[in-house]
């Protein structure tokens, strides 16, 4: 079983990473924006690594509790899709496992023993953290107190949030296709930073950004897809990663001109690194 510090150690190492990696249009140590700045993302991870990896709270604590001390220390939301998406992996690490079929078959124990007061807080985090275009809906609102069970609203959310998708899949995206990307191309490079910016391009290229079509609408989303099909392809060509920062560049600069912040690709991102980090 791993034991708190060292888990600690690769969740931290897994939010910084997430930072290492050029996203284009999100916040990085190659640029900032959206009024957002890595010094943020870097207080962020601080305030909420341990909460996150507090053993004896439950899942909705983590969530809410890690929120609130992100909202205090920074002011702003600049990490609710990874803390939802890490707090599970987190305790999935906790329960102990050896390789990726046992960590994935933790989490499956993790996200069906989530109980009502968990549903409770993540609703109120969320709440708190306010993400960008996040509207009423007729279907567990999460602006209202939650009247069914955490995982009937993300299954409700499903269609238009890829980040509920994950719980109701056994995160299927990020140990199916973000993980195996991750994988390969730091196998091939030599370089989880880069395999890491490989996986966020290649997610990029795959689904429709889900904060992206709730601010700007699936047709902006769809077009940005398809544009970073092409931009993953002349990345994942070369055999030297560096030489094709000119490229990450522009589209960086192309993305944030239109205040585009694919963030929801990004926080899948995060968590694949996490799960990389864990069964490494």
């Amino acid at each position: 079983m791993i034991d708190r510090k060292a888990l600690e150690k690769i969740v931290m190492a897994s939010f910084f990473g997430e930072l290492e990696a050029f996203k284009p249009g999100n916040v990085s140590f190659y640029a900032n924006g959206h009024n957002m700045t890595v010094d943020d993302f870097q207080k962020s991870a601080e305030a909420s690594v341990p909460i996150l990896c507090e053993i004896n709270s439950s899942l909705g604590q983590r969530i809410l509790n890690s929120v609130c001390a992100t909202k205090e220390v920074v002011g702003c939301n600049t990490n609710l899709g990874m803390l939802l998406l890490f707090a599970p992996l987190i305790m999935a690490a906790e329960a102990g496992f050896r390789d990726r079929s046992e960590l994935q078959k933790n989490l499956e124990n993790t996200l069906s023993s989530i109980v009502k007061t968990d549903a409770e807080q993540i609703f109120e985090a969320i709440v708190i953290a306010s993400p960008g275009g996040l509207n009423r809906v007729n279907e567990h609102d999460v602006n209202k107190a939650p009247d069914c069970t955490l995982y009937e609203a993300m299954d409700s959310a499903r269609n238009r949030d890829s980040i509920a998708l994950q719980y109701v899949n056994n995160f299927n995206e990020i140990f199916n296709i973000g993980l195996v990307e991750i994988k390969n191309f730091d196998k091939r490079w030599n370089s989880v930073k880069w395999a890491t910016v490989s996986c966020y391009l290649n997610f990029m290229s795959l689904l429709l950004d889900s904060h992206l079509a709730r601010k700007f609408g699936k047709e902006v989303a769809e077009d940005i897809r398809i544009k970073s099909k092409v931009i993953a392809k002349n990345f994942n060509s070369s055999s030297v990663p560096e030489s094709s920062i000119e490229i990450l560049q522009s589209y960086d600069l192309e993305l944030k001109e239109k205040n585009y912040n694919p963030g929801t690709n990004a926080d899948l991102t995060a968590a694949s690194l996490l799960v990389y980090n864990l069964i490494s």
